[in-house]
């Protein structure tokens, strides 16, 4: 046998230099054409089977230059072998040798070098490559083994060598394969990889390969094809009858979308890269050529393509899999039960009774979601079903949506006692419920870039929905107990179903979208025949959906104008119910990390306080502190303390404390207190928050300018986030601060925090030496990408005695600290601090005071320094 390729020895060996010179420029020419090229599918396609030629002629010289035996074959495997390779995939491939002992490559020290010079050449020429070395009986064992290795033989592909070995591996390979085991094998491993990837094809950084509705979903449904037998291609499954010519055209459109997209993505990210990150989507997009406008980005121009896309890839998908486990698995003969002369029962799926139902009676389109419904024991629609829905699409026209039939239908829906989460998930699903509300269709896909929103639009919608219905079902009522309680007395449920639909459905078109989402309800309740003073809450509801956080989490409860104006808002206590379950049901359908348990407190106490304010009981404050003393000195009798000890404290306390704080935090602090009053020393108590999450830190000090500025930089360091700040001023001179902070570990360790809390807070409220510079932490990719303009707002309160401090930025480690310094600067006397974060924003709101404020240059100053601070 001849010496490998890398001995200079070797006559004819090829000049590595030269042939490493040929590969690069042949690729870079490849992919600058592609660059060049319009941006369609026709040009990835081109690119890939280009690629994939190039490195075909690369390795087979490769292979002829290294001498191996003639009874070894060169194969490709993986996506190489189908013929198609992205700009920085692997190149996989499979040293395929016969089942001979004189072949065994690990016996055999000159075929051992042999491949491992032709593998060494492979990576010496920029080749990364993915190799195997086994025989036909190897391979086999291992396609037993693991699925995914018999996946990537299942798409073997020649390409030099021993082509009778090629063959006989085919046919042994071909003879060993189990159709059924390979489907649930594929399916399940489908599954597991949907869930990985968030299970849904809405993911805002999606991975365009793996996620739902990727391209991997379109090679699953071909592999399980493949495996049974039933064709390569999708002009093959469709010569089957396994899809429509019309599923077929889809397929390969939306196919195309997707391969188009990776390969720019791999172009723009130089380097083999599947998720269409932040940082990556707007060079993406721009490669597409794609510009900003004044309400899109051109990231969210090309993220909605390529949702579209992914919506498209995930119905055929499912279509498909259902359809090829019924030819695989013999079961289209399932015996099926009649519901009614157009559907049937069909082992628990829901069945047309026959193809062209929606094309006789339109009608039943909405009706299939009705029945879904209203059959017990249905769990989901049939691929048939599914099929004729993907294929009726066209139907739902401007006729069909004004039909009053389909209205009431829809309107029923709506009005069921159960199912409409999963009605209405479907309808998403099949494309039918942005075809009916033309409305809901330009939200689909649409992104949201406020730092925390994690779903598109319509997933966020859904989600809000599905929130709405989960407070009507006993099942959920440990959940959120209040909600259940308050929804199990609501009439009408159906009404804030309406709400939830509509109550983001105008974003992205610029303006107020809660004003412009308001007309759609009000147009919606017109033509759909909703009650009137039903459709004036939906109207209501949308128009203020935002309204209650904001002025829970920003605003000071304990102000009886506040609460006055709220309750005028709302009007009634229906509509503040109704508010109130809309708003939770919102938050929580935001993101994961938004809500905590101090926002549903304080949304719970501003409905609380409103309702008695719409009872007709007007806020007294002094009657609501003389309840709230007594409440206090009930608590302190059940902790033994003796009578009077609250006293000295008491006395120097303002009625404001006494307005801000709740009986049980008044008689906290008494405890805490009663024996340093006059202390020279800060005293620092810490407690498991009695709303449930994290700790609860009250502070006296004799009182300083950097006093807030200090404790800010201490939970700073100490890795805690202050949700909530009360901060009081004695009458004699002594600060008196509660705070609400919460750490990754405060679920497990609440002793141990509290502990470490008390001393080292205290040791860094002693220390007088200048401040320390804030930490810049570091931004998340997220707040990179979608920056949010810092945002500094300084106004006077209505009675024109304090200050609102208003501030919007992007989260950061120690913003909150670089605001504080910039306050103990201008020596502000902070009376209450509203902190709120909303995912990787801060909306934080502060009352404030003090002489600088009087000044209209030095507010000026201080305004110019809080935005340095934020930026």
């Amino acid at each position: 046998m001849s010496a490998p390729l890398q001995s200079p020895a070797a006559a004819d060996a090829v000049e590595v230099a030269a042939l490493r010179q040929r590969f690069r420029e042949g690729k870079a020419s490849l992919i600058q054409a592609f660059r060049d090229a319009r941006p369609t599918a026709g040009a990835a396609s081109r690119l890939l089977k280009g690629l994939a030629r190039h490195v075909d002629g690369t390795l087979q010289r490769l292979w002829e230059a290294a001498y191996l035996p003639k009874g070894a074959a060169l194969i490709a495997v993986g996506g190489y072998g189908r013929g198609e390779l992205f700009p920085y995939s692997d190149v996989d491939v499979l040293v395929l040798l016969p089942d001979d002992r004189s072949m065994q490559h690990d016996a055999n020290a000159a075929l051992k070098s042999g491949i491992e010079g032709f593998i060494t050449a492979c990576w010496d020429i920029g080749l990364e490559i993915g190799s195997s070395v086994r025989t036909i009986g190897e391979c086999l064992e291992e396609a037993e083994r693991d699925v995914t290795v018999q996946t990537a033989l299942l798409e073997s592909r020649f390409l030099c060598g021993a082509k009778p070995v090629f063959a006989q591996f085919r046919r042994v390979f071909a003879q060993r394969l189990d159709p059924k085991a390979f489907l649930r094998a594929k399916t399940l491993e489908m599954r597991q990889r949907h869930q990985k990837y968030e299970d849904t094809p809405y993911s805002l950084e999606p991975n365009c390969k793996e996620s739902p509705g990727g391209l991997r979903d379109l090679q699953v449904v071909l592999w399980v094809a493949r495996a049974a037998g039933l064709g390569k291609t999708w002009s093959e499954l469709a010569a089957k009858g396994l899809v429509t010519p019309f599923e077929a055209r889809q397929l390969q459109r939306n196919e195309g979308t997707l391969k188009l997209i990776r390969a720019r993505l791999h172009m723009v990210a130089g380097r083999r890269e599947d998720r269409l990150v932040f940082d990556l989507q707007t060079a993406v997009a721009e490669s597409f050529g794609y510009q900003p406008t004044r309400v899109r980005r051109a990231s969210e121009a090309l993220m909605h393509r390529y949702y579209w896309a992914a919506k498209a890839v995930s119905q055929l998908n499912q279509i498909l899999m259902l359809n090829i486990e019924e030819v695989i698995n013999g079961t289209q003969d399932l015996p099926m039960r009649p519901i009614d002369e157009q559907f049937l029962d069909r082992a628990g799926m829901l069945e047309v009774a026959s193809d062209d139902l929606y094309e006789r009676d339109r009608h039943a389109i909405l009706r299939t979601f009705l029945v879904y419904q209203q059959t017990p024991g249905v769990k989901g629609l049939s691929a048939r079903t599914l099929r004729a829905l993907y294929n009726a699409r066209e139907l739902m026209d401007s006729e069909f949506r004004r039909d009053p039939v389909n209205r009431r239908t829809f309107l029923e829906i709506l009005r069921q006692p159960q199912g409409q989460t999963h009605a209405f998930r479907l309808m998403n699903q099949t494309s039918v419920l942005g075809r009916y509300l033309w409305v809901f269709r330009r939200i689909v896909g649409r992104m949201q870039h406020d730092l925390f929103h994690v779903y598109t639009v319509d997933q966020h919608i859904l989600m809000v929905l599905r929130n709405v219905r989960r407070f009507f079902i006993p099942e959920h009522a440990h959940e959120y107990p209040f909600c259940s309680q308050l929804a199990a007395q609501f009439e009408s449920p159906y009404v804030l179903y309406i709400a939830a639909l509509f109550h983001d459905v105008a974003k992205g078109r610029g303006g107020d979208h809660s004003e412009l989402g308001a007309m759609e309800a009000r147009r919606f309740c017109r033509d759909h025949g909703v009650p009137r003073e039903d459709a004036r809450l939906v109207e209501f509801l949308v128009q203020h959906h935002l309204t209650m956080s904001r002025i829970a989490q920003k605003e000071d409860l304990s102000d009886p104008q506040v609460i006055e104006n709220f309750a005028r808002i709302v009007g009634s206590a229906r509509y503040l119910t109704a508010l109130y379950l809309l708003t939770v049901a919102d938050i929580r359908g935001t993101s994961p990390k938004v809500w905590n348990a101090w926002k549903g407190k304080l949304l719970e106490d501003l409905y609380r306080i409103t309702l008695r304010a719409l009872g007709g009981a007007r806020p007294n404050l002094d009657t609501e502190i003389e309840a709230r003393k007594q409440e206090a000195l009930q608590d302190l009798a059940l902790h033994s303390q003796l009578p009077g000890t609250q006293d000295p404290l008491w006395k120097t306390l303002e009625v404001s404390y006494f307005a801000r704080h709740e009986a049980g935090d008044i008689a906290w602090h008494a405890r805490s207190l009663w024996r340093h009053v006059n202390t020279d020393r800060p005293v620092v108590k810490a407690r498991p928050s009695p709303v449930g999450e994290g700790l609860q830190v009250l502070v006296y000090s004799p009182d300083r300018p950097d006093l807030f500025a200090r404790i800010c930089g201490y939970f700073d360091s100490a890795g805690f986030s202050i949700l909530d700040a009360k901060i009081h001023t004695t009458r004699a001179g002594y600060a008196l601060d509660t705070f609400q902070v919460v750490s990754p570990y405060a679920e497990h360790h609440h002793r141990d925090l509290v502990a470490l809390v008390e001393a080292q807070l205290v040791r860094a409220l002693e220390d007088t030496g200048p401040l320390p510079e804030p930490s810049r932490g570091r931004l998340s990719r997220r707040v990179k990408s979608f920056p949010v303009q810092p945002r500094v707002m300084l106004r006077p309160d209505e009675r024109a005695q304090r200050w609102l401090l208003s501030v919007s930025a992007s989260d950061r480690t120690g913003l909150l600290y670089s605001i504080a310094r910039v306050l103990a600067k201008y020596h502000i006397n902070l009376q209450l601090a509203k902190v709120t974060t909303l995912g990787e924003r801060v909306e934080d709101t502060f009352l404030i005071d003090g002489p600088a404020l009087q000044q209209s240059k030095t507010q000026l100053e201080l305004e110019s320094d809080l935005l340095d601070a934020l930026a």
